[in-house]
């Protein structure tokens, strides 16, 4: 039974990109898709990631232009921006380091040696930069030597950090979109925006990136554009 109800929300869910403008989304339902979205599963409980909720009018108006003109910002009755934050990671790293030691009565064991190494050691490895590429240079040194032995994570650089960030952040965004479609409204997932102007409209720091923007709010007929369809599965599933 629940595995039909997930089936129903996966095909309820579309990228509708006109929606009516008589039927307004409880802030509620959006407020509960938030809350999902934060529990998605991410890299090393890291939650590199902001949403910024556009609620009000006056300012949801702005991201017509913002989103280049698209009908799904114009006529959105809700908007909610993903960010990703890895410039974050030494906050959200001792956040983790810091649940992990409190939660350890007396002297640690083994497994919560590993998790304190991990955010306390591991995670600034993984995360540190500095100008002159030092950091990559090591991770990339390292990865290459330990993966001459056995597999081992391939990480180095800036674009590495980039890639995880956004895939986590992306897990959080559909999460949402399900949510929206399991509260029986539709949403628009936009990637046409102009990033340098969102960015200095929320007032972000340069570290913060945008992961997309998606639009809610009651869909229409004409929001949608055709029957959806997909690659055959033989052609995009291969059993090994």
């Amino acid at each position: 039974m629940l595995s039909n109800e997930f089936q129903e929300i996966i095909d309820r869910r579309r990228s509708n990109r006109k929606f009516d403008p008589l039927v307004e989304v409880p802030d509620e339902v959006i407020k509960r898709s938030l809350e999902r979205a934060i529990l998605s599963p991410n890299s090393s409980n890291m939650q590199l990631w902001e949403f910024y909720w556009i609620k009000n009018k006056e300012e949801r108006e702005k991201y017509t232009a913002l989103c280049l003109g698209q009908s799904a910002a114009k006529t959105a009755k809700q908007i909610v921006v993903f960010v990703t934050r890895k410039d974050l990671w030494p906050q959200r790293a001792k956040w983790n380091y810091d649940r992990l030691k409190n939660a350890i009565k007396g002297e640690p064991n083994k497994l919560e040696k590993r998790g304190l190494d991990y955010y306390g050691k591991l995670m600034p490895l993984a995360y540190r930069s500095d100008i002159f590429g030092v950091f990559a240079f090591i991770r990339r040194c390292m990865s290459f030597f330990m993966g001459l032995r056995k597999p081992f994570i391939r990480f180095g650089g800036k674009a590495d950090q980039r890639i995880t960030v956004h895939k986590s952040c992306a897990l959080a965004a559909q999460t949402f979109m399900l949510s929206i479609a399991a509260e029986g409204f539709e949403c628009c997932p936009m990637e046409g925006f102009d990033q340098v102007r969102v960015k200095k409209h929320l007032n972000l720091p340069s570290g913060a990136e945008i992961n997309m923007i998606i639009s809610v709010g009651k869909g229409t007929n004409d929001g949608v554009w055709g029957p959806r369809f997909r690659i055959p599965y033989e052609e995009v599933v291969f059993e090994r």
